[in-house]
């Protein structure tokens, strides 16, 4: 069985809405697996410009699956131990939790295999 690498990665602007409440990544589009495949999200690695802490999170058909705690300033790298198949026609796509109107940019990098 033969598999593929497909990756979510840039550096995306946001606008924090609140702890609670996620936000789309602008200009990061959304990863629906292919009829026929799974897809396991294997690590995350994540940066945070701003001077607070973000929560970077995974969704698969808008419920959060995982959380990513990332620090002011600072930087993650998660290689997931515990991995999921996630089925076609599921759609996984990242989004960011910050303080109200707090705005910067995160860099993510969340590796999937795709079988």
């Amino acid at each position: 069985m033969s598999s593929t690498s497909r990756f979510l990665q840039g550096a995306h602007p946001f606008t924090g809405a609140g702890l609670e409440k996620f936000v789309p990544l602008e200009g990061l589009a959304p990863y629906t697996v292919p009829d026929g495949a799974r897809a396991q999200a294997v690590y995350l690695r994540a940066g945070n410009s701003t001077g607070e802490m973000v929560v970077v999170a995974l969704l698969r058909d808008g419920v959060v699956m995982r959380l990513f705690p990332v620090g002011a300033r600072g930087a993650v790298h998660v290689p997931l131990r515990i991995v999921e198949d996630v089925e076609a026609p599921s759609t996984l796509e990242l989004q960011v939790a910050a303080p109200d109107g707090l705005t910067g940019t995160v860099v993510v990098d969340l590796g999937l295999v795709e079988v």
